[in-house]
């Protein structure tokens, strides 16, 4: 571990530290409780019923290496969420929890194509899942906490409806969509498969990223941005395996990584989930710490809350304390993220410069006088 830097925040300024989240999952991030409550609604069998042994659950079979337990346990996820009434309640709490745990601003993302078992068309499943985002906003806003969600609609790999999930995706634009995403295993299923769907979004000067570089590593990202144009990659994490670093400690970029990091192309970091599928194996190993002292465009991320049970500040606390980070660190993070979201540039300047970073200021200049208090405190004169 990096030996602790005096401007190193703790828990608690991090929780209050504002946070950007570019990459989290709508079926990743329910309330266990929820998910126990949705499925006694519905009928659906779970593997635990109480909702701290469901966590628990959810959190063990993520880990346990098998694809097949982790498949598992979004088809309890999503299985729940078929019903309006369902994705306006996961939705509106999955807000509520990322303005509590500091988050001002959010891209969660979802496939509307796998919640149509209970009869709903794609439009419902869009307009269901952008009323609970704005429910929860507005509750969060009357507990004091400021957020606002995007929804990234997410096409699968394996199926073939990307094109008519891209269509979807700006018929919503500017109605709560902000962007196209594709996810779903790398391997076997190049981006390629969907040029039809992302020759649309360019032609409609339309925002996408792309799940790339997680497993499959660099020929993935290659054909995300070059064959696909991708404007972020979702994760990317793979990048470091184009970059060399010397017994010397000096550092050469190949040809790709150059290439990402001249472009600033955003990579979408999740290092929890990273862990888990085995992209790094430990939060000091991870690459987040060569790419952010390389000056990438990186940006820090949950992917899904549930499986992997975290938060944004749980993440955030898991690099603090690998790498020594400051809330400088933490600032630059969340500035890299607001710059690389899919709204116009006016709003995310705003957000930057009204929200984000005076928010950070703010935090500097409470330590800053604790530090103070300390000292003067400790040069006074005993009685």
């Amino acid at each position: 571990m990096t030996s602790q830097h005096p401007n190193t925040p703790g828990w608690d300024q991090i929780r209050r530290a504002p946070k950007v989240l570019l990459h989290d999952h709508l079926d990743g991030g329910l309330r266990p409780g929820t998910v126990v409550d949705l499925a006694r609604a519905s009928g659906r069998s779970l593997p635990e019923t109480d909702p701290d042994k469901l966590a628990l659950w959810f959190r063990e079979a993520a880990d346990s290496g098998s694809l097949e337990r982790y498949l598992e346990t979004f088809s309890h996820t999503v299985g729940v969420m078929q019903t309006r009434e369902a994705l306006v309640r996961v939705a509106a709490e999955c807000a509520e929890d990322l303005a509590e745990d500091g988050v001002v601003y959010a891209e969660v993302r979802y496939a509307p194509e796998q919640h149509l078992e209970g009869g709903l068309t794609l439009e419902e499943v869009v307009e269901a899942v952008d009323e609970g985002f704005r429910q929860g906003e507005r509750r969060a806003a009357e507990a004091g906490r400021r957020i606002r969600v995007g929804a990234l609609l997410t096409a699968m790999r394996h199926a073939a409806r990307a094109l008519e999930i891209a269509e979807l995706a700006n018929r919503y634009r500017d109605m709560g969509v902000v962007g196209f995403d594709i996810a779903g295993a790398e391997a076997g299923h190049p981006p390629t498969r969907h040029l039809d769907a992302f020759e649309f979004l360019k032609r409609e000067n339309n925002h996408f990223t792309i799940h790339a570089g997680e497993a499959f590593g660099l020929p993935s990202i290659w054909q995300a941005l070059q064959w696909c144009g991708a404007d972020r990659l979702g994760h990317g994490v793979r990048i470091v395996d184009d970059i060399e670093v010397r017994e010397d400690g000096s550092v050469k970029l190949g040809r790709l990584a150059s290439y990402v990091r001249d472009k600033r192309v955003p990579l979408e970091l999740c290092p929890s989930s990273n862990l888990q599928t085995g992209a790094a194996d430990s939060y000091a190993g991870h690459p987040v710490g060569l790419l952010r002292r390389l000056h990438f465009r990186v940006t820090v991320n949950t992917d899904n809350r549930l499986m992997s049970g975290t938060s944004m500040s749980r993440e955030f606390a898991h690099l603090v304390a690998a790498f020594g980070y400051t809330l400088d660190d933490l600032q630059w993070f969340s500035v890299n993220a607001m710059k690389s979201a899919f709204i116009p540039f006016d709003e995310r300047l705003a957000m930057i410069n009204d929200v984000v970073k005076p928010g950070y200021a703010a935090l500097k200049s409470e330590w800053l006088f604790q530090q103070t208090a300390s000292t003067s405190g400790s040069a006074q004169p005993e009685d």
